[in-house]
């Protein structure tokens, strides 16, 4: 059997051994206290965090490179379900990951409140952070600056239907009064940010929703050939170009603010050394940025390390 290199070896120990601590856990953790109620720490050794897929990779790669420069010695690990990789980040076992504020904020809040609990993700940016600062801060996270990138649902159509009918913003397409089908998962009958909120918000007419799934190859390929009008993909969605379609701009703001924010444990990498190397990539880099450097990934087979590394170095960064 061939040697797996030094750093694979330690990533694979360090991901079994945060498996066997968190793979039990359920509710609130909050079990090392000492991290909760410790001042702003900073560890010479910090452990990055990805969720496994591109978008959180190339994120992952990016705060790597940053801390290498900034003198901290690093290690990245995949762990790429949220109830595995937020405890080990409250106790310590990951000090670094990449969130969308929003989301995170719900999720802690649901942690922390329960399943019903009402949502404080909004589509206003300042009231989202300080709701996720209010509920990271007793787990022992530190919320850092948030990027200027943005990861949320949008709604794209093809390129002729939007010149055909002057299209821009989803108000536009509400204006039409054109009933439209929308390609999206099954569960956007029901969600308030998907069908009822198009009709809510923008009052457009939906005659039904394809089945197809968010942001699939299949939805995408549905609105291409004129079989479904709308679908629902991301804002950082690298592949709408191949498919000849625009996305139209959110300008009511149904989605609520999912920016790029970088989360710490704060007795490990709560320092300032930290913030500051972070802070200077959440300074440039763009939702604009993020669907390119996923396009590189995802269709031209780049590795996320390379097309990080370059992009750094392309913002005098590294």
């Amino acid at each position: 059997m061939p040697r797996r290199p030094a750093r694979r070896r330690r990533r694979a120990a360090l991901a079994g051994a945060l498996l066997a601590l968190t793979g039990c856990s359920t509710g609130p953790s909050l079990e090392n206290q000492n991290a909760v109620t410790a001042p702003p720490g900073d560890s010479h050794r910090l452990t990055v965090g990805s969720a496994g897929f591109t978008e959180s990779d190339l994120l992952a790669q990016m705060y790597t490179l940053l801390l290498k420069k900034a003198g901290y010695r690093t290690d990245l690990i995949t762990v790429s379900n949220r109830e595995l990789y937020e405890p080990a980040l409250e106790s310590g076992q990951i000090d670094v990951v990449a969130e969308y504020a929003a989301t995170f904020a719900d999720w802690l809040n649901a942690k922390e409140n329960g399943a019903q609990a009402k949502p404080v993700g909004s589509p206003d940016p300042a009231r989202t952070l300080r709701a996720l600062r209010r509920l990271a801060a007793p787990r022992g996270l530190t919320v850092l600056r948030p990027g200027r990138a943005v990861d949320q649902n949008a709604f794209a159509v093809s390129a002729s239907f939007a010149r055909e009918h002057r299209l821009k913003t989803l108000s536009d397409l509400g204006r039409t009064k054109r009933k439209v089908r929308l390609a999206a998962g099954d569960e956007c009958v029901q969600r308030p940010y998907c069908a009822p909120g198009l009709k809510k918000v923008y009052g457009i007419e939906l005659t039904g929703v394809d089945p197809k799934g968010v942001g699939t190859t299949q939805a995408k390929k549905a609105v291409q050939s004129g079989q479904d009008q709308l679908v629902l993909t991301t804002t950082t969605d690298a592949t709408l170009d191949e498919f000849s379609l625009v996305l139209l701009k959110d300008d009511k703001r149904l989605q609520n603010a999912d920016y790029v924010v970088p989360v710490v444990n704060r007795a490990r990498a709560g320092g300032p050394r930290v913030a500051r190397a972070l802070d200077a990539l959440s300074r440039v880099l763009t939702t604009r940025d993020l669907a390119s450097l996923n396009q590189q990934v995802d269709s031209w087979r780049r590795l996320p390390e390379d097309v990080a590394r370059t992009y750094l170095e392309r913002k005098g960064l590294l």
